[in-house]
């Protein structure tokens, strides 16, 4: 295998295993998982969780650091998702009103997770 598809192989595998951590993290704080890779015509949203009634979407970033990792996330980023939760949404009762909120959950080199609630407000 070529060392760049290998590299590829290696951080898909990676990211697909933070986003198990960052899901079973979630599940063990009450919170069910309703997609995973969700994918809308503005892109992929990597967790959608329910809160009852609402929604969390959940971007998952894994980097060397914490701060590594969210300085990942691109305006250019939040805005397809955000794209993406909207066409969602259109198929939820409450539709637009849907009390939803966007996280960015974040994971160490070491699997440490840090939760972001609300880290780039709602659509």
């Amino acid at each position: 295998m070529a060392r760049r598809s290998m590299r590829g192989s290696v951080s898909h595998h990676s990211g697909q295993a933070a986003e198990l951590r960052v899901a079973t993290d979630y599940e063990r704080r009450g919170f069910s998982i309703a997609h995973r890779r969700w994918r809308g015509t503005g892109g992929e949203i990597d967790l959608i969780a329910r809160d009852g009634d609402g929604l969390i979407f959940i971007e998952v970033k894994k980097s060397t650091s914490f701060d590594q990792a969210a300085s990942r996330i691109s305006r250019r980023q939040m805005d397809r998702i955000c794209a993406s939760a909207a066409q969602f949404l259109e198929h939820e009762p409450g539709g637009q009103l849907t009390n939803v909120r966007f996280d960015a959950a974040l994971v160490d080199a070491t699997g440490a997770v840090q939760i972001i609630e609300n880290a780039f407000g709602q659509a």
